[in-house]
């Protein structure tokens, strides 16, 4: 690894965020709306269009800048979004339900795409594929066994490649095989928010950035909520907060775990090695439980490297030449690369690792994406914002499992450390 793992203008920012200028400050917040938003991400702003779009007076407001969490520090990789395995939902709920699960994991990805070709959003949305690595010999004979047993109503056309033809798909020797599933996709996150931004404003939502929420009043007819910049009073509250959560409403604080997720961006590599390590410009991860995602910027100039890195939390600066140094055991012609940009977001994961949607008279939410996020909180937010305009046919079985949280958990992760040292282990041994 270089001496200086940063380059010398190297930033503690998202990647996403390079020449994207913040949207505007609605100038007040007003004392009433027929739908508030909290949460300004890809749920929240998803919601918010269905809503104006339905003549509701709808605002969105943030506590930070518009868009400012996950929605626009991602890696930018699309595709059906559901972790569990078919096998263990259909034992836990019933063939039936995990059908459910597994169908709406692929409209969630149908969706995003014709989103964006309906609104013509430029954001370089592409259906490139997944690359995903066998870090052991044993997980790729999994990869092989759960690739033969795929659910034949839900063909993900995925294949397997073996160790002795993956320089095909990566130019590696770091794994033992992959799998390819050809249908998933690439994305800009921070020109898919943009876009989302313009929708959402020209359908008729107001966006109060710097306007945190401090207090949530659950009444029958019309809910108050308490913001940093006044009060307003809403029949419909639609809570978009992911990963940053807080204690706005305990219950959800108590389902919903926040955990860190770091990537980097290097500086520009030369366009003859850039071709040679990534041959078809899919999208990558792999199979260890402490995942490394990473694929080249839109403009093939730079690999984004992404996963966790510590027992705890860091800072981007601690972060980030730890991933360097990941990345270089895959690729270890790049042992002189630097990094240019280096970053963090909050992701929201659940104990039974699926994402949930609900309602509670006017109140409604969707989040716990777990790290896969950038297709299905557009899909739900899509759904609940349908719902809070009546549509009687926007149902998902995401509202109807069980989300449940543990007694000995209050929104504080304790527990984060003890697993990934657990994880760490399995990855070395499995």
């Amino acid at each position: 690894m270089a001496e200086k793992p940063f380059s010398d203008s190297w930033a503690d920012a998202s990647y996403w965020w390079e020449g994207r200028t913040p949207a505007p400050d609605a100038e007040t917040l007003p004392a009433k709306a027929d739908v508030l938003v909290i949460g300004s991400g890809y749920t929240g702003l998803h919601a918010a269009i269905q809503t104006a779009r339905a003549g509701m007076h709808t605002v969105v407001i943030d506590a930070g800048r518009i868009g400012e969490g996950c929605s626009t520090r991602n890696g930018g990789q699309v595709s059906t979004s559901i972790k569990p395995s078919f096998g263990s939902l259909k034992q836990k709920f019933g063939a039936d339900t995990a059908e459910r699960i597994f169908r709406e994991g692929q409209a969630s990805l149908d969706f995003t795409a014709k989103f964006i070709s309906d609104e013509a959003i430029d954001c370089d949305f592409r259906v490139v594929g997944r690359f995903h690595g066998a870090h052991s010999p044993r997980q790729y004979e999994q990869l092989a066994r759960d690739a033969e047993a795929a659910h034949p109503v839900l063909d993900t056309e995925a294949y397997i490649v073996p160790e002795s033809e993956q320089h095909s798909e990566l130019r590696t020797d770091f794994y033992h095989g992959g799998i390819v599933f050809p249908k998933h996709a690439s994305i800009d996150p921070g020109a898919y928010h943009a876009g989302l931004v313009e929708v959402a404003q020209q359908s008729g939502a107001s966006l109060m950035p710097n306007c945190a929420a401090t207090a949530l009043a659950e009444e029958h007819v019309e809910h108050e909520v308490q913001t940093v910049r006044g009060r307003i009073r809403a029949r419909n509250v639609i809570v978009a907060t992911n990963g940053y959560s807080g204690n706005l409403l305990p219950w959800l604080q108590h389902r919903i775990i926040p955990i860190g997720s770091y990537i980097i961006a290097t500086e520009e590599l030369p366009k003859d090695q850039v071709d040679e390590f990534f041959p078809t410009n899919r999208i990558q991860s792999d199979t260890r439980k402490l995942v490394y995602y990473y694929r080249l910027s839109p403009d093939r100039k730079r690999i984004l490297f992404g996963g966790r890195v510590s027992l705890r939390e860091t800072d981007p600066r601690r972060s980030g030449p730890i991933l360097l140094r990941d990345m270089i055991a895959i690729f270890p012609d790049l042992e002189d690369v630097r990094i240019s940009h280096s970053w963090a977001g909050t992701v929201g994961y659940t104990f039974d690792s699926l994402m949930h949607a609900g309602r509670r008279r006017g109140l409604y939410w969707a989040g716990g994406y777990c790290g896969a996020g950038a297709g299905m909180a557009g899909y739900l937010g899509n759904m609940i914002g349908r719902q809070v305009s009546g549509d009687k046919t926007a149902t998902t079985v995401f509202s109807e499992i069980p989300f449940s949280g543990r007694p000995y958990y209050r929104g504080n992760p304790w527990f984060l450390s003890s697993s990934v040292l657990w994880y760490r282990i399995l990855d070395r041994i499995r």
